[in-house]
């Protein structure tokens, strides 16, 4: 149990250095090849930080344990909204005034409200694994569309465009983009081996499993890169990172099963986490808005909401496991 437990850990660390490493090296050689440095923050950096859970997913997928991968993806979105946002706020409040920020919200609803009629069949087939790629294709272009018309002009976008290397040459970048993809690999295998190996353990589902411990450690930089944008003074970038990380969860990491382990979704999924997902994206849509004008500031104590929630869930997961 400790071994696997250990193993998982230190997958986790990996998935999230190779991540980084893969996405610094595409970046840099897409910059190298002459690619516009906007398209490359909304694409390649944008999606990149994704990176984990969609090969987390595929693996378990591959590996016959598609509700790892369910659990992954509706389990990082939870985890995203209530703890990552919620200490993020609570280390430092934030102030919604991002115009691009407010038409991402309509969209995230979107997206979760497509995957949910895809899977309300209980089945997800290689149509609807399809059908999330092509969505996530006509996100990235909606995206790159909305950032040129606000070029310059949106916090997020411009954080996204200082992220990538301008420095590196071909040859080094994308020898940083292979190593980065081969150890995110080898991080994958050895998360899906342990995590797999401790629900066998333990007698609980790999769903449970998906949803707890890998859901927790694949948001991990999502949590380091909204805090540290906090203690910048810049906690609003917070919001539309995770606003972001959550589209990509339900569209190319849901995607993996269904394209790679066609089949039925758990009940648990449908009947428990995606109503607490949509909950809880309900609960940060009011908090956002506030219903009182064009800036509305999340505070700490709503901060705490979010956190409460979140461990609420976990005993709620806790309690529906044993």
């Amino acid at each position: 149990m400790l071994l696997n437990l250990a193993v998982v850990v230190a997958g986790i660390a990996l998935l999230v250095w190779s991540a980084d490493r893969f996405v610094y090296g595409a970046a840099g050689a897409a910059n190298a090849f002459g690619i516009s440095p906007l398209i490359i923050g909304l694409t390649v950096v944008g999606m990149g930080t994704s990176a984990p859970e969609m090969l987390v997913s595929a693996i378990a997928s591959l590996d016959g344990n598609p509700g790892l991968a369910f659990g992954n993806a509706v389990g990082s979105n939870i985890a995203n909204i209530a703890l990552v946002l919620g200490v993020t706020i609570v280390v430092m409040p934030i102030t919604v005034s991002s115009a691009i920020l407010k038409r991402e919200f309509p969209a995230m609803a979107a997206v979760m409200l497509l995957a949910l009629a895809l899977m309300l069949d209980r089945d997800l087939g290689r149509l609807d694994g399809l059908i999330l790629v092509a969505a996530t294709v006509l996100l990235l272009v909606w995206a790159t569309r909305i950032g040129l018309q606000s070029r310059g002009a949106d916090p997020l976008t411009a954080e996204l465009t200082a992220e990538i290397p301008t420095t590196l040459t071909a040859p080094r970048a994308l020898g940083h983009a292979l190593l980065g993809l081969v150890l995110l690999l080898i991080a994958s295998r050895m998360v899906v081996w342990g995590s797999v190996n401790i629900a066998t353990t333990l007698g609980v589902s790999d769903v449970l499993i998906g949803l707890t411990i890998v859901a927790v450690g694949t948001s991990l930089p999502e949590l380091a890169a909204s805090v540290a944008s906090a203690l910048k003074g810049e906690p609003d970038l917070a919001l539309g990172n995770i606003i972001g990380s959550n589209m990509f969860n339900l569209l190319p990491v849901l995607a993996m099963p269904g394209l790679l382990a066609p089949g039925p979704v758990a009940d648990e999924i449908l009947l428990r986490d995606y109503p607490v997902m949509l909950l809880m994206t309900a609960l940060l849509f009011a908090m956002a808005y506030g219903f009182r004008g064009n800036k509305r500031r999340i505070n700490r104590f709503e901060g705490f909401i979010l956190l409460a929630g979140f461990f609420g869930y976990e005993w709620l997961l806790y309690l529906t496991g044993t």
